[in-house]
């Protein structure tokens, strides 16, 4: 899993605060500054946590009594399908 870097984090921020801008139905009662803080927070927090459950995710994988290889589609689903999993449990 790529971790963003800080720049593109900021990067991001600035690009979500420009939409909602932009946006004709959004009234805004907080400054650009504000906004940019709270958005770069919620996306290292929700980047934190799917680094997590990656990490979880593969050694699970890893546990399996039959290696299955990195990369194939059996892999593949069934990252997918733990990892979904993963993120439900933390949403409950």
């Amino acid at each position: 899993m790529e971790v963003l870097s800080n720049e593109k984090v900021t990067h991001l921020s600035h690009v979500i605060v420009q939409e909602v801008m932009r946006h004709p139905g959004v009234m805004v009662k907080s400054d650009g500054e504000r906004m940019l803080k709270t958005i770069k927070r919620v996306l290292v927090a929700e980047l934190a946590e799917e680094e997590e459950i990656d990490r979880k995710v593969r050694s699970k994988l890893a546990s399996y009594s039959r290696r299955i290889v990195e990369g194939s589609t059996e892999w593949e689903i069934l990252y997918r399908k733990i990892f979904e999993e993963e993120a439900r449990k933390r949403k409950v």
